[in-house]
C-alpha cells in the first residue's frame, strides 16, 4: 500500500459540495491499494502512520507522533498514487489494485484505523471528492 501523507491544522473532505469527513489538527493521508497488498500492508502502513514522529515536541524538534499528540486521521483513497509515469504522457494505473479489491483493502484499513485510534474520518470510495487541507 501507497500512502502520502501531511501535517495538517485542518482538512476536510466535500463530494457533490457536501463535507463528508473532516478533522482538526493531526494528519490527512491519500491511500492507494497496489496489486498483491494483503490485510497485512495495511497494518504495517497504519502502524508505521500512527507512530511517524512528524509533530513537534517542546523544543521544536519533530519527535511526537500521531498517537503522541492525540491528532485525528483523515483517510482518503487516491488510486492514482499508484500511477506508473516511466513511459510517455499518459500514466498507466496498472500497479493500482483492481477497484473491488482496492475498496476491500481500503475500507479494512480504515476499520482498522477506528479500532486502534480515537479519531479517524474518511473521504467516499470511488467518489469524485475535493480535499481541502491547511498544514
Amino acid at each position: 500500500m501507497i500512502a502520502l501523507l501531511q501535517r495538517v491544522a485542518r482538512a476536510h473532505v466535500e463530494v457533490e459540495g457536501r463535507t463528508v469527513g473532516a478533522i482538526g489538527g493531526g494528519l490527512a493521508v491519500l491511500l492507494c491499494a497496489e496489486r498483491g497488498d494483503a490485510e497485512r500492508q495495511a497494518e504495517a502502513l497504519l502502524a508505521r502512520l500512527l507512530a511517524y514522529r512528524v509533530f513537534a515536541d517542546a523544543t521544536g524538534r519533530m519527535n511526537r507522533s500521531l498517537a503522541d499528540v492525540g491528532g485525528a486521521l483523515l483517510v482518503v483513497p487516491q488510486f492514482t498514487l499508484a500511477a506508473d509515469t516511466r513511459s510517455g504522457l499518459r500514466p498507466s494505473f496498472t500497479p493500482a489494485a483492481p477497484p473491488a479489491e482496492a475498496r476491500r483493502l481500503y475500507d479494512f484499513f480504515v476499520s482498522r484505523a477506528r479500532a486502534v485510534h480515537p479519531t479517524v474520518e474518511t473521504g467516499i470510495f470511488g467518489a469524485d471528492m475535493q480535499v481541502h487541507l491547511v498544514n
